[in-house]
């Protein structure tokens, strides 16, 4: 298959601490004892009735900021263009939770809980493993929008693991045809399972900073994804065509593993 001539490599980490919040890129990462990476969405924030709050449902969460030491001892949240005098704020990271929910309950404006899971809280609780994506497919979705930089969709879609040395969405290729199959693959000394299409929320849909729709987004990006879906993908996969990067399965022997910038995917079927 002319999509397997290549050589794909793990170019790019990025870790998402706080659900919802600001990435950090790292050059190595270790996987977590449930498949996800160790400080992947470690904490999330709760209503007091234990509804998880996102910035899908609180579009306002994007205009705050998080900054983190080395090896995420502490974060810093503050806000962008803020007209309410939030503080900027030092937490330790990941112990700091209750002092860090009465900053987000200023900040929201209604009392709120901050949990910490050590797992991490996943977007996907089948496929709870790393999202794939390609630096070319980023690049892709660059082209079809005027104005958003490389930088940009990366925030926009939020993927975890991101290859080079692969054209546009080969990706695609790590998901079989069949509903219960599966593509088994490794990435240096990690053995992942993809699973399927990520589905998209209305995140990347909206400027990442402000929070602010992007008109037509979802319509335009899903006829894009059609067009340009190539030879190796599995149409009968898609539920619908807004839909970029690959879930991931990663099973508890891997707990302990590392990933490098660097590494090799290999697939092993």
């Amino acid at each position: 298959m002319e999509s397997k001539l290549t050589f794909p490599r793990l170019a790019r980490i990025q870790i998402h601490p706080i659900k919802s919040l600001d990435p950090v890129e790292v050059s190595a990462a270790t996987i977590g004892s449930a498949g996800s990476l160790q400080f992947d969405r470690a904490w999330a924030i709760y209503t007091l009735d234990g509804r998880l709050i996102t910035a899908t449902r609180v579009p306002a969460l994007h205009l705050i900021r998080a900054t983190y030491e080395p090896n995420f001892a502490t974060v810093t949240l503050a806000v962008a263009n803020d007209r309410r005098n939030i503080p900027v704020a030092t937490f330790a990271f990941p112990a700091d939770t209750a002092s860090a929910a009465e900053w987000f309950s200023k900040f929201l404006g209604y009392p709120v809980m901050v949990r910490h899971e050590p797992a991490g809280i996943p977007d996907d609780l089948i496929a709870s493993g790393p999202t794939i994506i390609s630096t070319a497919s980023l690049q892709t979705v660059c082209e079809w929008f005027s104005g958003i930089t490389l930088a940009e969709a990366r925030l926009r879609f939020r993927a975890t693991l991101e290859l080079n040395g692969v054209p546009p969405f080969w990706e695609d290729q790590l998901f079989g045809a069949e509903l219960r199959s599966v593509v088994r693959f490794q990435i240096g000394e990690v053995a992942f399972e993809g699973s399927y299409p990520c589905i998209r929320c209305p995140i990347p849909a909206r400027d990442p900073h402000t929070g602010a729709d992007t008109i037509g987004f979802q319509k335009r990006f899903a006829q894009q994804r059609r067009a340009h879906l190539p030879p190796w993908s599995h149409a009968n996969r898609f539920e619908h065509f807004y839909c970029l990067a690959t879930n991931t399965r990663i099973a508890s022997t891997e707990s302990g593993k590392h990933l490098r910038v660097g590494d090799t995917l290999l697939l092993q079927n």
